[in-house]
């Protein structure tokens, strides 16, 4: 869908606020696993190894990242969506003000604490605005547009462009630990289980196609794992629409 369609598909009472929370959780969260010290998920070790070479506050190298990928979709043909532009203006503000209040973690215990918060509230509020039907962020429609592109896995292109991006963080000075690959295995999970508990029904009326988009009960859409023919298991099924994908026999 795009923005005009998302505005039209109804339930914007709860699907704004769940939006924005989502967001600005999201951008908190994201301090929390680089101020512990122990491993930032793989596009926040790059944005940390840009901001040590620029003197750009994180939030700003977030923002300005994101606004770079989000470049890259114009070669790859994944439409932005209201979610995609807001993404890129408020994660990074609300991680410099996360910044600003948040103590000095001086202990191992704390900084275990921050991190074990920072990756659930990163994979909820993660979920709480892709839930709210809006498009994804300008990271997840690059995975999207380079499966769509390349016709390979999910999990394959994800893995690979996590382990790029985050090899080119660490080159640069971005922290990279065994929270890095914390995250990077346990962020899809926790993804795919809260996911069908926050997605907001709204009504769409795309054409027919194969594969299309359409309004489905999110819980049975990711109970299961059901083949694409562009490759992604439904489960993680969201893209720069955000609305999830179900084949005609799973409607």
């Amino acid at each position: 869908m795009g923005p005009r369609e998302q505005l039209r598909a109804g339930n914007l009472a709860r699907r704004i606020p769940q939006l924005l929370v989502g967001l600005i959780g999201y951008g908190a969260c994201v301090m929390l696993l680089v101020e512990s010290g122990l491993g930032a998920a793989s596009w926040n070790v790059l944005a940390e190894g840009v901001a040590e070479n620029t003197g750009l506050s994180f939030g700003w190298t977030t923002n300005l990242i994101a606004a770079v990928v989000l470049l890259a979709w114009i070669p790859l043909r994944e439409p932005p969506g209201i979610g995609t532009v807001l993404n890129v203006m408020i994660v990074g503000a609300a991680a410099d003000a996360t910044a600003a209040l948040l103590p000095d973690l001086d202990s191992l215990g704390a900084r275990i604490v921050a991190f074990v918060v920072g990756l659930v509230g990163f994979a909820f509020f993660d979920a709480l605005y892709l839930g709210a039907q809006f498009g994804s962020g300008p990271r997840d429609g690059l995975m999207t547009g380079l499966v769509h592109m390349t016709g390979k896995p999910v999990a394959a292109v994800r893995t690979g462009l996590d382990v790029v991006v985050a090899l080119v963080g660490w080159s640069i000075g971005g922290t990279l630990g065994l929270g890095t690959i914390l995250i990077s295995l346990c962020t899809g999970s926790l993804v795919g289980a809260v996911l069908p508990w926050v997605t907001v029904r709204v009504e769409h009326n795309g054409p027919p196609t194969d594969c299309r988009q359409v309004d489905c009960d999110p819980t049975r859409a990711t109970a299961t794992m059901i083949d694409d023919p562009r490759g992604w298991p439904h489960r993680k099924a969201w893209g720069a629409s955000g609305i999830f994908r179900a084949t005609d026999d799973e409607r």
